[in-house]
Order: C-alpha cells, then sequence, then structure tokens
C-alpha cells in the first residue's frame, strides 16, 4: 500500500490550532494544507471524502502530520519545504510528490487538490 503524508506548515498543540483557525477565517494562516484539510486531529467531510476514495480507487492511505510530528525520514523528505505531501512505496523511501506550489493552486478547494493529485501519482 502506498503512503501519502500531508506535512502541514506548523506544529500541534492546542493553542496552535486555536490560532490557526482563527488565522483561517481572517486569512491570515499560510498554510494551503491546513487550508484544504482544516487540521490533522479534525479533518474537513470533504477531505475525510478524498481520503475515502483514494483508498477504494488506489489502495493509497492519506495521512496528515504536523511539522513536530513528523519521523526523521519524513523530516529528512521535507524540512524546510512544508506544506508538501510526500509519498510513501511501501520501501522505505520517500519522496515529494506534491509542493506548496501545487497545494495553493488548490486554493482550498479539495476537488481541485484530488485532481492535482491524481495527475502526480499518475507520473509517479
Amino acid at each position: 500500500m502506498v503512503k501519502l503524508i500531508g506535512v502541514v506548515k506548523a506544529d500541534s498543540g492546542v493553542l496552535r490550532e486555536l490560532g490557526r483557525s482563527i488565522g483561517r477565517l481572517t486569512g491570515l494562516h499560510a498554510c494551503a494544507l491546513s487550508h484544504l484539510c482544516r487540521s490533522p486531529g479534525n479533518p474537513s467531510p470533504a477531505w475525510k471524502a478524498l481520503r475515502a476514495r483514494l483508498a477504494a480507487d488506489l489502495g493509497h492511505e492519506l495521512v496528515v502530520v504536523y511539522r513536530n510530528q513528523r519521523s526523521t525520514e519524513q523530516i529528512a523528505a521535507s524540512d524546510g519545504r512544508e506544506p508538501c505531501v510526500l509519498i510513501d512505496d511501501g520501501s522505505g523511501r520517500l519522496s515529494m510528490i506534491a509542493d506548496w506550489n501545487d497545494l495553493d493552486l488548490a486554493a482550498g478547494d479539495v476537488a481541485k487538490f484530488e485532481q492535482i493529485l491524481r495527475s502526480k501519482l499518475l507520473m509517479y
């Protein structure tokens, strides 16, 4: 099974989540992945549906982690380039499949992000 790992450009924490929520409402929170999924701990219904479609259609798992929750391998593959989406093909190698430009192009629209991600997966 292929695992897709979204890395949010933020650290976890209750107060930080409250600040991000306010930032999203005011347009001051700059993480395009967070705009798409809402938060790793509280994903939006559209994000949950996307995860279900990727699992059903492609057998891919999609998870999202905060910067301070990454493994050593995830840090090596993404440090300083968040937000992004990494791909782990099961062999222990991680590569970036979607960068901040791809996430910005989605403009907070999960359907657009899904199109971008599926096109990247076709080329992978």
